[in-house]
């Protein structure tokens, strides 16, 4: 049996939060521990709760009133950075799209997405550390021409060849045992790599590595690819 995701949903329109409530509560390796109206609201109950009670991931609204989620995101992102946030909206632009994967959100999911695709994100999230959809990198790579930020300014030697793999395995959204079983190495040895790829680029989060790596040009889009 899969491991229990535990989540935090904060969204201030009470129907459609009862809606996702009563979704994700039918899944059996999901529970919902707490419903937030506002951003306010959620970051005082995370303050509030013991450590082995915080959850792997929150579903978070954009738009909610007292803070809302693109800040109390970036305030969450700061203060706990091994949670995963999956921001949730009616808005799909880019602008809000780039926002929000620049401040830290593992996941982009339009509120008209089907239940499927809600569930399928969560279980992607809650394994890669991340899920983007073709759309969401797209966004991402013309974020950063937009931005002018595409370098290539490395050193030949600045990642190893084993690490370059694992980042473009990484890019491909592959698990830690699914790049274990493409390069023949261990899981924990995927995962020392994985810490060395953050330590070296000062990434906080998988999705700052693969940022870093459409930025320098490690990986194009094109090899990206969701699988």
């Amino acid at each position: 049996m899969s491991a229990i995701i535990k989540i935090f949903l904060a969204d201030d329109e009470e129907l459609f939060r009862k809606g996702i409530y009563f979704l994700l509560n039918r899944e059996k390796n999901i529970e919902i521990l707490f419903e937030a109206s506002d951003g306010k609201e959620l970051i005082d109950q995370l303050n509030v709760t013991s450590k082995e009670n915080l959850p792997d991931i929150i579903l978070m609204d954009l738009k909610m009133p007292a803070v809302n989620g693109v800040e109390a995101t970036k305030i969450i992102h700061k203060d706990f950075p091994q949670i995963r946030i999956i921001a949730l909206t009616s808005y799909n632009t880019k602008s809000f799209i780039a926002n929000m994967i620049n401040v830290g959100a593992a996941s982009y999911l339009v509120k008209s997405a089907s239940p499927q695709d809600m569930i399928k994100t969560i279980n992607e999230v809650a394994s890669k550390g991340f899920y983007y959809s073709d759309s969401v990198m797209e966004v991402i790579h013309q974020d950063i021409l937009s931005s002018g930020n595409s370098k290539t300014v490395l050193d030949d030697d600045f990642l190893t060849l084993r690490e370059k793999e694992v980042l473009e395995l990484i890019c491909k959204q592959y698990s830690s045992t699914e790049i274990a079983d493409k390069l023949c190495l261990s899981a924990r040895t995927v995962d020392g790599h994985r810490n060395n790829l953050l330590s070296k680029t000062q990434s906080k989060n998988v999705a700052g590595l693969v940022i870093f790596a459409i930025q320098n040009k490690i990986v194009k889009l094109d090899e990206a690819t969701i699988i």
